[in-house]
């Protein structure tokens, strides 16, 4: 093969970025309550529609709140754990006046720490866009 006749040589990029050039979300966020008292919904809810007209799964990231309008993006972190989980609302509730928040049990799971009595408390904040 003459040097014509070669294939050209492809452009290798490097793929990896170097920390810090990795863009990373700011988020706004406002501190809606602290120290607020979280439980979770039964299983027995899968399937029913919500106050928003979802169908709710206990398998989804997703609150119930009183007062915060539906689609409102929340942090939520566990106070003693200090682990984050971000929730969105699509329920009213709960409808017990010690409770601020019922998250789904997938969302507690991972907030909650390794002993607790079905409600935990936590940091509530809103994700301001």
């Amino acid at each position: 093969m003459t040097p014509s006749q070669e294939k050209p040589k492809s452009k290798i990029t490097d793929t990896i970025k170097k920390k810090d050039s990795i863009a990373k979300p700011i988020e706004k966020l406002e501190m809606y309550h602290k120290s607020a008292h979280a439980s979770y919904y039964a299983n027995k809810f899968n399937g029913r529609r919500t106050a928003s007209g979802i169908r709710f799964n206990n398998n989804d990231m997703t609150c119930a709140h009183r007062k915060l309008p539906f689609g409102t993006k929340l942090k939520v972190t566990g106070v003693r754990t200090k682990k984050v989980v971000y929730v969105t609302v699509t329920d009213r509730g709960p409808f017990h006046k010690n409770r601020h928040i019922d998250l789904t049990k997938a969302a507690f799971d991972k907030v909650k720490p390794a002993s607790y009595g079905g409600h935990i408390e936590v940091d509530i904040e809103v994700v301001k866009k």
